[in-house]
């Protein structure tokens, strides 16, 4: 590929960029779309009308989303999106900051001995080939790779000072959001799995017989976990059908429906009014308590008394069988995967391992889309085209400007579009492994977007041509830095229209939200509903965000001094991510759990990872320039590094899997002194609601502190006031018809 081939790739992605932010612009101030790009102010507080702005306003670009953006600071973040909106986004400010200062170093010191580095006529800027520019134009035994040397100490040496700096920074926040947040009934709460089975008492009773004996002091009350009964589905039913029609305007719902007509045999309400009916008629508390008791699983929320207490509990062996007993401290109660909960203890092990055979499988077959893509960008020229498609010969020779597209900007849009079904399929493995609440979940499926982009998209596309044409890549592990060395800087030039299509397209796609648009209109002009609804609010996606942004750290990293002409496109991709995953915190996305920055550890090791392999595959480049004196200095820098990521891990790491004793202590005191553990504990007896019937009610009464033995009964009773909420329902859908 040459000069011209990365220009053309880049003005594609330019235009489409510029189009969709327009268009992005326009369709922001219309009245009709607040719901798809203000869902958050629309769930958080109402969204004013643009009455204000005149028709003409409406539909002409503006940069003033731009300007908002720019401006907010990070308290206005913090209080947005929590402690993990301003550790995503310190990922985007590190990013930033460590390739303005590599740019600067390789640009205008280690690009020109790049280019010069052969004794060659060169061509017009235009018609040269990217080749020159790297490392790979360098001849061997040349003084000048010192350059090189240097310029790499000063890039591990300005990362690693910028990742201490945000990793100190993010530990602090999250130390302040465990002493600053009002009481969370998580920090009292342990999370009990691998109950064991009694044939005289059912699980309630063996989980409170066991921390009443073994905790008599800290111990407070408990509720157990649920299995899915009839009554659970037909209430989250109901529930779901209210949400969805209270929108829908009545005479649409009349004409679209004719066969739901009130008092006819086929009404589905009539049907669901007859079905709560006679579950509230025929259940008596002695068939409820049964019921409960069958559907109870060997896992339970205990609550204790002091935060201290929790800790304790969850971090000691209870039993003398590992399976058995089984304590962890709990999740937030809007952060529980109660689907998960109700697995039993002893699958977690095969389940993990399916997983990850499920995974790697998934990784191999992705290797068929990449070596497709590999082989559009083998065909550097014309002649090979033309053999591979035949009818094409004749396009070809009199348009090379599509020849430029299929080589430079092709391979990178096929290798995006399959790469868009790698998160579901993720987050579906993670959803398997059993992981307890929705962060852990995500988090999970973070690790393993991120291991397979890096592998699919870096390993795999560096190495292809050596594995396809030789199969001796992996002859001898020794020689992969040298074959790493010799790889990076000919696949440089898919990395960089890799940043124009998959960078900058998608961040304007992901502002676009084009999947909500089309749900939006479908909605106003289909269904033709009147009110917004507010249920569609979507959390934060770090699982497929995190992943993007480190595997262009990666490329960042890896790239730099070898290519230096990707460091700019690099910069206008974070530049452009600063801003729009900004105004996304601010207007879209919701909160709706807080893990406390919790996948930080994921980013340092990851950032650590790209800067040990950039300096591997250095020492592979200088071991191939034959420079032995340059190969003996990254020695001690690659040793450097990994103590470096040694002490962070022993420095930080800790915080972000356990909670601090100390602080905690510290709390409980607190509380002791304000006079507030009554009122705590209330709390925390009724915050975890598994579902409106059972848990609510059973929580608060299976928890009386004197009255422990009756409590399923009390509970049983409460079940069927709680039939009775269908009523309501049952009025609006008649209201609605």
């Amino acid at each position: 590929m040459d000069v011209s081939d990365l220009l053309t790739s880049a003005g594609i992605n330019i235009a489409i960029c510029v189009m969709l932010l327009s268009l992005y612009s326009i369709l922001r101030k219309q009245p009709g779309n607040a719901c798809v790009y203000f869902t958050r102010r629309l769930v958080s507080e109402p969204v004013r009308g643009t009455g204000d702005i005149s028709c003409f306003e409406r539909f002409v670009p503006s940069t003033g989303w731009i300007a908002k953006a720019w401006q907010a600071t990070d308290d206005e973040i913090l209080a947005v999106g929590g402690v993990d909106a301003v550790a995503f986004m310190r990922i985007v400010v590190f990013s930033i900051r460590v390739f303005i200062i590599a740019a600067v170093i390789c640009l205008f010191i280690v690009l020109p001995v790049n280019y010069y580095g052969q004794d060659m006529q060169h061509k017009e800027i235009h018609s040269e080939s990217l080749e020159v520019f790297t490392i790979g134009n360098v001849k061997e035994d040349s003084k000048w790779l010192w350059v090189h040397c240097l310029a790499l100490y000063l890039i591990s040496c300005s990362a690693c000072v910028l990742l201490y700096s945000d990793y100190k920074s993010i530990t602090k926040m999250r130390l302040a959001h465990i002493t600053g947040s009002p009481p969370n009934p998580s920090h009292f709460t342990v999370l009990v799995r691998g109950v064991p089975w009694s044939p005289d008492n059912s699980y309630s009773n063996s989980v409170e017989q066991f921390f009443s004996t073994y905790y008599p002091e800290s111990y407070l009350s408990h509720q157990m976990v649920y299995g899915s009964c009839t009554v659970d589905k037909l209430m989250k039913d109901a529930e779901r059908m209210y949400r969805m029609l209270k929108s829908i305007d009545p005479r649409f719902l009349d004409r679209s429906l004719p066969y739901c007509i009130p008092g006819g045999a086929a009404h589905p309400f009539m049907v669901l009014n007859l079905r709560a009916d006679s579950v509230s008629s025929s259940t008596s508390m002695d068939r409820l308590q049964s019921s409960q008791r069958r559907k109870e699983c060997p896992a339970a929320f205990v609550f204790f008394r002091t935060r201290y207490a929790a800790l304790v509990a969850a971090q000691v062996l209870q039993s003398s069988n590992p399976m058995l007993w089984v304590t962890e401290l709990a999740p937030e109660p809007h952060d529980v995967y109660w689907s998960n909960l109700s697995i039993p203890y002893k699958q977690v092990w095969l389940r993990k391992i399916t997983t990850l055979i499920a995974s790697v499988v998934f990784m191999f077959l992705f290797l068929l889309p990449v070596t497709f893509v590999q082989g559009l960008t083998q065909l550097e020229h014309l002649d090979q085209l033309s053999r591979r498609v035949p009818f094409l010969k004749g396009i070809l020779k009199q348009w090379k400007f599509i020849h430029r597209v299929v080589t430079g900007y092709l391979p990178s849009v096929i290798l995006m579009l399959f790469l868009y079904a790698v998160p579901p399929t993720m987050m579906l493995f993670s959803a398997m492994e059993w992981n307890i609440s929705r962060s852990q979940r995500k988090r999970s499926a973070c690790i393993k977007v991120l291991y397979f982009t890096i592998w699919n998209v870096f390993f795999v596309n560096v190495l292809s041509g050596s594995i396809i044409r030789q199969l001796t890549v992996f002859s001898s592990f020794k020689d992969a830095p040298t074959q790493l060395a010799r790889a990076v800087p000919t696949q440089a030039t898919f990395f960089t229209t890799y940043v124009l299509s998959s960078g900058w397209a998608s961040l304007s796609c992901e502002i676009m939200q084009p999947f909500l648009l089309i749900c939006n209109f479908f909605r106003k002009f289909i269904l033709r509903t009147k009110v917004e609804p507010s249920s569609c609010a979507l959390p934060f996606p770090h699982h497929t965000e995190i992943p993007r942004l480190l595997l262009f750290v990666h490329i960042g990293f890896t790239c730099s001094i070898m290519a230096p002409l990707i460091l700019p496109f690099l910069l206008v991709f974070f530049f452009l991510a600063f801003l729009v995953y900004r105004n996304q915190i601010l207007n879209v996305y919701v909160r709706k759990y807080e893990s406390g920055g919790e996948f930080w550890p994921i980013v340092h090791n990851s950032a650590i990872f790209s800067l040990l392999l950039t300096q591997v595959i250095a020492l592979g480049i200088f071991d191939i320039k034959r420079s032995p004196v340059a190969t003996g200095f990254i020695i001690p820098l690659i040793l450097l590094t990994l103590l470096f990521n040694e002490y962070c891990r022993q420095r930080f790491s800790p915080v972000f899997k356990m909670r601090p004793a100390q602080i905690l202590i510290e709390m409980d005191q607190q509380d002791e002194q304000l006079g507030r553990k009554e009122e705590i504990h209330n709390q925390i007896r009724s915050a975890y609601f598994q579902n409106p019937i059972i848990s609510h009610q059973v929580s608060i009464n299976s928890n009386l502190p004197l009255s422990r033995n009756t409590s399923h009964h009390q509970g049983d009773e409460d079940n069927l006031h709680g039939l009775k909420s269908l009523k309501p329902f049952r009025n609006s859908t008649r209201s609605i018809r």
